[in-house]
């Protein structure tokens, strides 16, 4: 089995900073696409970055220019890097990943229990 556990989280004022990170572990031949998501209070789930193995990435727009989506293939990590936080982006973060558990097979998605990040003004 595949398990994604997110962590970093926390509270932060406006304009701070955070850092999630996100380790998969169990049954992994290749992690291919990871993303990081978030839902926030009454809203539906959002996608906020993408990255590829080759590290080709992806953002949402309210997020551009003050994220950072990277990874580590060795450790099977994802991060995201979180800068000038603003209030709107109070939500649980989740972790996703396409993840190969043999060569013969296609990736099934898998996804994390979330971290909770809450930013005050």
């Amino acid at each position: 089995q595949v398990q994604l556990v997110e962590s970093g989280g926390g509270l932060v004022q406006a304009g701070g900073s955070l850092r999630l990170s996100c380790a998969a572990s169990g049954t992994i031949f290749r992690i291919d696409d990871m993303g990081w998501y978030r839902q926030g209070p009454g809203k539906q789930r959002e996608l906020v970055a993408t990255i590829t193995r080759g590290d080709s990435t992806t953002y949402a727009d309210p997020v551009k220019g003050r994220f950072t989506i990277s990874r580590d293939n060795v450790k099977n990590t994802v991060y995201l890097q979180m800068n000038s936080l603003k209030p709107e982006d109070t939500a649980v973060y989740y972790c996703n990943a396409y993840v190969r558990k043999n060569w013969a097979t296609m990736a099934g998605s898998y996804w994390g229990q979330g971290t909770q990040v809450t930013v005050s003004s």
